[in-house]
This record gives C-alpha cells, structure tokens and sequence, in this order.
C-alpha cells in the first residue's frame, strides 16, 4: 500500500485527489493539507511514501521551501510535485529542492497514477514535456561541445568548488570558506574544467545551474 499527503491550498483539488487516489486498491490518501507547513507536520506524523506537493500556496510554506525542509526531515519520504507552472525554472528548483518527480495538473490521471508509484518505487519521474525540453538542451549541448562531462566525475570537494565559484566567489573568497589554499582551489578549478571539457566561467555558471549545484533561497 502506497500511503500519501495531499498538500494543495484548493480544497477542491484535494478532494477530487482523494476520492481518485482512494479508489485504487494500493494507493491510500492519509494526510491533506492547505500549505507547507500543514503538509510538513501531516507527512512527519503519518510517515506517508509520497507527498502529492503544490507549488503555488500564497498562505504559510510554499512548495519548494516545504519540500526542501521535508526532506531534510524525513530523507525517506518522496516529494512529487504536482503543479500548473509548465517551467523549466520551477523544474530545476524543485529537482534541486530534492523533489523526485515533477508533474503538470493538466495530466491524464493514468499519468497521475504512474508517476505516484514510479515515485514511490525510488524512480525519479518528469512530465514528458520537461523530458523532452531536457533532452533537447542537452542535445544542443552535446552539439555544441558544451559541457560534454559527467558530474559523477567529480569529487565532492570539486562539487562544492563549482557551486562557489558559480555563485560568484573569488578563488580568495571560495579558499577561506572551505579552509583550504588558494592554490588549492585554482588546482581543483582546472581539474574540474578539464573533466567537464569546460573553457570559460559562463560555462560553469550554466552547467552548475543545470546539474542543480546552485542555492536558490
């Protein structure tokens, strides 16, 4: 049994959820919330596989910042965005927030369906809208010689050399907040540069941008 939180500001929307969720024999809606911070507490006690999570709620916790605290509080539970913002913006964020899949109101319901249980299986899911803008990006990408390395090819210091460096720190800067030399830090740039076949530092800014490496509070 796959047991759910609901977290949307319409009540309306939560209930036509509910009754179509209910209805399958292995899913279960166990919380309903209104906001963030509501659906925080709702999936803390009940310990929900998933979270069907809103993006827009103009009262109390967004989306993105409730996904972001909820996974820090429970790595255990999957957050799957169910959202109207057919945006690339709000994609990456919510990737970067730490939701596993992303999907758009305007679905099907057998679409709905899968993307819970791919969800709760561990799988990540994406729209297939987004899936496809990703896979052109990176096509163009692949085209363009932009970036043709894998972030798995970086080490977690190198990782957190990039995300500095994108958000605009000097090598000074980036060497005091790690407690490491500058020279240190120019070394694991140039490593990082060659392993992503990188050049420039516009380069680096996009790539970290697109592999979820920046903070967007």
């Amino acid at each position: 049994m796959i047991k759910l939180v609901i977290v949307d500001d319409h009540a309306v929307v939560r209930s036509g959820l509910s009754m179509l969720l209910n209805a399958k024999e292995d899913l279960e809606v166990v919380g309903e919330a209104a906001d963030g911070d509501e659906g925080i507490r709702l999936a803390l006690e009940h310990r929900p596989n998933v979270v069907l999570m809103d993006l827009s709620m103009p009262h109390g916790k967004d989306g993105m910042t409730a996904t972001k605290e909820l996974k820090e509080a429970a790595p255990e539970t999957f957050v799957l965005i169910l959202t109207m913002h057919d945006d690339d913006e709000y994609l990456f964020r919510a990737i970067h927030a730490g939701a596993s899949g992303y999907i758009l109101k305007s679905a099907p319901h057998e679409e709905l369906l899968n993307a819970i249980r791919s969800v709760a299986s561990g799988q990540a899911y994406l729209n297939p809208s987004a899936t496809k803008r990703l896979m052109g990006e990176y096509m163009e990408r692949m085209r363009s010689g932009e970036g043709g390395g894998s972030l798995e090819a970086l080490s977690d210091r190198e990782k957190e050399i990039v995300s500095h460096v994108a958000m605009g720190y000097s090598n000074k800067e980036i060497a005091e907040q790690l407690t490491i030399s500058v020279k240190t830090v120019e070394t694991h740039k140039a490593n990082v540069m060659e392993k992503l076949g990188l050049k420039t530092r516009p380069e680096l800014v996009k790539y970290a941008m697109k592999k979820g490496l920046l903070n967007f509070e």
